[in-house]
Order: structure tokens, then sequence, then C-alpha cells
């Protein structure tokens, strides 16, 4: 009886990382409205992701920040971070596999508001990935649709991993 109980449940903890490919997510995604486009990568066993691409790279109006120049994290509550430039900038990190198509467990920012939110994502279909940010509970959030993007422009993408 130990036995089957030992098995049962190290069978039910590794049930939840079964169907969930990393692979079936990372690349390049674009945002709804397409205003900018994340790559989603791995970093370690978990899934991460930063902006690599701006429909509007540089500030247009002198109310956001010097018109011309490329968009800074000027939001962020650390003002030791706030030159960091958008472009390249990592909003997306621990995700881990916890069923199929399911990664939770992570940590989301939004430079737009300078806010950082709890994060889980669900890979709808191969091209539509559901990324819910939110603070304590789920309920308690916002879903942003990403779409399989194939190209991302090269001009301003940075490869290059943390």
């Amino acid at each position: 009886m130990k036995i089957w109980a030992v098995s049962l449940a190290v069978m039910l903890a590794a049930t939840p990382a079964v169907g969930a490919h990393s692979n079936d997510v990372i690349g390049p995604w674009q945002t709804n409205g397409e205003s900018s486009s994340l790559d989603i990568f791995k970093c370690g066993e978990k899934l991460c992701g930063k902006i690599v691409w701006l429909k509007h790279p540089n500030y247009l109006s002198s109310k956001d920040g010097p018109v011309g120049t490329p968009k800074v994290d000027r939001k962020n509550p650390d003002p030791a971070l706030r030159t960091r430039p958008i472009i390249g900038l990592q909003v997306m990190e621990g995700l881990t596999a916890t069923g199929d198509n399911w990664w939770e467990h992570g940590a989301c920012y939004d430079p737009e508001s300078g806010n950082s939110y709890q994060c889980k994502m669900h890979l709808e279909k191969p091209d539509r990935l559901e990324v819910r940010g939110f603070i304590g509970f789920s309920l308690l959030g916002r879903t942003y649709v990403l779409t399989r993007k194939e190209d991302t422009p090269s001009a301003q993408t940075n490869t290059s991993h943390p």
C-alpha cells in the first residue's frame, strides 16, 4: 500500500509538466494592436520574455519624453532603472510549465505604468498566446493576447538574452 501511495504521489507531482512544451511558445510574438513585439525565450528551466520591437521606438510627444529620442523605462519605481531602453527590456520572467500549454508562477513588468504583476500564460492555439497579469488572485487581473510573429524587424531586434 505504501509503495502504491508513493508511486501515485510521484506521478501526480510529475503530471503538471506533461504537455507543456516550452518550444511551442519560444520566439517572437506580436502584442494586440501591433504596437510591440516580444521574444519569449528559455531562461534556465523557465521562460522569460523581452521587448524586441516597438511600432514607435522614439518619443513622439514632449509630454512623454524628448521627441525623437529612444523610449526608456522612465516610469520604473526605481530611479536607477529609469534610463534603461525599452527595446531589449525583459518584461517577463520565471514562467514555469504547470500543465498542458500552461505556464505559471511568473512575473511580468509593464513599462507603460512601471508596475509589476504576477503572471501566467496559456497557449490557446499555435498562433495565440494569452498572458494574464494579476495581483494576488488571477480573477483580479487583465489578459493580453499575443499572436505569433514570424519576422521581427532586425533594426530593433536585440537577440542576446540575459
